[in-house]
């Protein structure tokens, strides 16, 4: 997906690259994933990027209320603005959809500044729930009628069957052009417990047809998906927009273990699918859900068919007993991804990720024990990170390595330099401290090839990026030459471990 096409040589139907609408139909809405980057100015490097789960899934429920819709993901096709711009005024939609994110904000609204007359805008994502006003009040925002904080199936469609109804729907915002006051729409309770806590057992199945890279074929050959199986997270980790303080609004839920398997199944009929990917918090985060999803796999030997990855709690982890853990192993789990952050115990405490380095070191043993892989992730220059602390990370990451060489898991490390996002814990830290918001939202991202990087920062375009600013006691350039390093690292492990198998 790497190929880039400029405005010179434009594709001839902005349906080459909307997912999922009817070509035959007026388009009801086109929902746009923005490019991480504008792509007319530097190609892309990503062969493959995660898709749009959540867009995915909002389109999926209102293509089955009788909505036309499409998903344009302009990051998975590596597009520019205008580009982007110019296949949305093209398709003519009655409502484009966008989901806000804080790196990607400016590119979201220089987007939305181009929409043609008589396109609606509808926004939602982390960035519109952290700062609605500013948003609201973005004068590139003009075409803005609806601004849906959290879960947006429900609401989305009765959107696209009649605006007027955002009166009545609760978390949705909008300004009124008159009185240039900010309206919210109110609704009787039991209807905001629908629209605001959707139950997960009754949204259909993500229709895959929306997401041009998912399914997809791995590099062993295996057909790949991603798949959700709860919202919500009731950790308070200090950098992270789900954090519990930070998400009120959101009931935290989880599928029926059989109606994931039920999805699993469905997968493998439709594409083939024998890889699975589990990108919420909690699935592994958990033991309420862990258990009981574990015993239905078993009875429907899981296992035996399939291979699935899913993110982990260390502490969680940590409790878990050795036959809970063989369980896990027997019933396919491929790789956990955790969670590690820091090798400073200091810092651990700083984030409230309620672990130790000891601890994560343990997990990670007992995991790569047992043929399930680890993957770590870490942040540099959290605030207050001094140069001991980096030097603990540095140590943390080289002995999960070591371990893992003498294990049949594998361990591989995947390092950020630290971003803050509205709306988190640290967030509110930092203002309070007197950093200015609009500078904590210069989000801008970094070549590291600078720092010898090269090739291992392939795939990463979604994670080199900065806000240019040293929140702890090491500079960003010693800070990236460490980041540049690990990744140099992990890269040159990665090659020499494909090649072994």
């Amino acid at each position: 997906m790497s190929a880039q096409h400029s405005l010179e040589t434009p594709r001839t139907h902005p349906f080459e690259v909307i997912a999922g609408a009817d070509r035959a139909r007026a388009l009801d809405a086109l929902f746009v994933n923005a490019p991480l980057r504008d792509y007319s100015r530097r190609p892309r490097v990503n062969d493959y990027t995660l898709p749009v789960l959540g867009m995915a899934y909002i389109a999926t429920y209102a293509q089955k209320a009788g909505f036309n819709v499409g998903v344009l993901d302009a990051e998975a096709h590596g597009l520019g603005l205008a580009q982007t711009t110019e296949l949305v005024n093209a398709a003519r939609p009655r409502w484009v959809g966008m989901n806000l994110l804080a790196p990607t904000y400016e590119l979201s609204a220089r987007i939305a500044a181009g929409l043609a007359e008589g396109i609606a805008l509808l926004v939602g994502g982390h960035q519109a729930k952290a700062m609605p006003q500013r948003v609201l009040a973005d004068a590139r925002m003009a075409r803005l009628h609806a601004l849906v904080i959290g879960e947006g199936e429900t609401r989305t469609a009765a959107l696209l069957e009649d605006a007027r109804r955002r009166t009545e729907l609760p978390g949705v915002w909008w300004r009124d052009g008159l009185l240039n006051t900010t309206a919210r729409g109110i609704a009787p309770p039991a209807s905001a417990v629908r629209h605001l806590a959707p139950d997960l057992d009754t949204l259909p199945f993500v229709d895959r047809r929306y997401l041009p890279q998912d399914p997809y074929t791995a590099g062993d050959g295996r057909i790949e998906a991603n798949i959700v199986g709860s919202r919500g997270c009731p950790y308070d980790c200090g950098f992270c927009g789900a954090a519990v303080s930070g998400n009120a609004d959101i009931t935290i839920r989880t599928r029926h273990p059989h109606n994931i398997i039920a999805e699993l199944e469905d997968l493998h009929t439709r594409y083939g699918a024998t890889a699975f990917r589990f990108v919420d918090d909690l699935f592994l985060g958990a033991s309420r859900i862990i258990r009981p999803a574990m015993d239905a796999f078993s009875t429907h030997r899981i296992g035996e068919r399939y291979v699935w990855d899913a993110t982990g709690r260390i502490n969680v982890l940590h409790r878990a007993d050795d036959a809970l853990l063989d369980t896990l192993a027997r019933n396919g789990l491929r790789e956990v991804a955790l969670g590690i952050e820091s090798g400073s115990d200091r810092i651990l405490a700083d984030m409230d990720k309620r672990i130790t380095a000891a601890m994560t070191e343990q997990v990670a043993r007992r995991l790569m024990q047992r043929g399930i892989h680890v993957k770590g992730y870490f942040i540099l220059g959290y605030p207050g990170e001094q140069h001991e602390d980096l030097k603990a990370t540095e140590r943390h990451i080289h002995a999960l390595w070591d371990l893992a060489d003498r294990l049949p898991g594998t361990f591989r490390a995947s390092v950020f330099e630290f971003r803050p996002y509205p709306g988190t814990p640290v967030w509110q830290e930092l203002t309070a401290a007197g950093h200015d918001p609009a500078a904590l939202l210069a989000y801008t991202d970094i070549d590291l090839t600078d720092h010898g990087a090269d090739e291992t920062m392939r795939a990463r375009d979604e994670f080199n990026f900065s806000v240019g600013i040293q929140f702890g006691g090491v500079p960003l350039p010693t800070l990236r030459t460490s980041l540049a390093a690990l990744t140099r690292e992990q890269h040159a492990r990665t090659g020499r471990q494909e090649s072994a198998a």
